[in-house]
């Protein structure tokens, strides 16, 4: 049985990253901009590892230029969403793409943003939120300003703040100037951690003072961690698709999710760059469906800890919550 007509939550989707190949060549091409050097030949994102999969999605990410690309992308991007049944999505937004880090162009990026989302709740009903992240790769200068544009745009929309990139480039604790500045100005906390990096890059990453981290899953290799992630309700936003596309595991039934659920970690399910692994959130569901013989209460569990985990304001969450009781 498909899953594609439950109501989901999705709080692991990055913004470029979900863009469908089709809109990224049609805007290049309305750009005069060649890069079909990063497609296959089925007009799929091709990439191999994931460095690679970084310069490509940055290559596809170069033709995003304007507010108006941003408002046309936000419409595509959540067009794909509703159309699995996601109800709620919080996704991660870049300063360095949406303005180059300075506030004023970042403020105009957000405005054509949060008007194509709007327009998209009121055709759809499906809610979106932001979380400005930095790059890490990009360096802890480079972030210091992405944090400002984050804590001058902090309110009911702009919900989080979140690190991405190369998770084996510098140290987390070199980011902790910009993640004090995002908890001063209201913003909850997320970071990429235990997708590459191992146990460790978890221990740094709730080093920062998260209450979310995004995969997380290779703390399943330290029980000693995967029991504090229990006990202090740190949620993990888990990406199953992604991590198998990218060789993290070798397969569904290897994925460690499950182990993590049944310790008492509280997990979601996300895709993370959907389009880039051939998946989306019916997907995820019929695989661990498949995989692990989830049923309806599982699924329920799931979406409950992601409705509680969300960085919404309460009013919001509580008409998730209530679409999802009266589904």
């Amino acid at each position: 049985m498909s899953h594609g007509a439950r109501p989901k939550i999705e709080l692991h989707l990055h913004h470029e990253g979900a863009a469908p190949p089709a809109f990224i060549r049609g805007l290049a091409r309305e750009k005069s901009v060649d890069i079909a050097r990063i497609f296959d030949e089925r007009g799929n994102y091709a990439y191999d590892g994931f460095v690679d999969f970084l310069r490509v999605y940055e290559a596809a990410t170069s033709v995003l230029k304007t507010p108006e690309d941003y408002s046309r992308l936000t419409r595509a991007v959540l067009a794909e969403c509703a159309e699995h049944g996601v109800i709620y999505a919080e996704t991660f937004l870049s300063p360095d793409f949406c303005g180059g880090r300075d506030v004023g162009a970042w403020r105009e990026y957000l405005h054509a943003i949060r008007e194509a989302a709007e327009a998209a709740e009121r055709a759809d009903g499906i809610v979106l939120r932001g979380i400005v992240t930095c790059i890490r790769h990009f360096g802890p200068d480079k972030a210091r300003q992405t944090a400002r544009c984050a804590a001058e745009t902090a309110g009911d929309w702009i919900v989080g703040f979140g690190i991405g990139g190369d998770e084996n480039a510098g140290a987390l604790k070199d980011f902790r100037w910009s993640f004090d500045m995002a908890r001063e100005a209201g913003l909850h906390l997320t970071a990429h951690a235990g997708e590459w990096g191992g146990p460790q890059s978890v221990r740094d990453a709730l080093d920062l003072g998260v209450s979310r981290i995004g995969h997380g899953v290779r703390a399943i290799e330290d029980l000693a961690l995967v029991d504090r992630l229990a006990e202090d309700g740190i949620v993990l936003e888990v990406c199953p698709g992604s991590n198998i596309a990218l060789g993290v595991y070798p397969d569904w039934r290897a994925h460690p999710i499950e182990k993590l659920r049944a310790r008492g970690v509280k997990v979601t399910v996300s895709t993370d760059d959907p389009p880039f692994f051939h998946t989306t959130m019916t997907h995820e569901y019929d695989r661990l469906a498949e995989t692990f013989d989830w049923d309806e209460d599982v699924f329920e569990q799931i979406e409950r800890t992601s409705a509680d985990a969300a960085f919404c304001d309460a009013d919001t969450r509580a008409r998730i919550l209530k679409r999802l009781e009266t589904r």
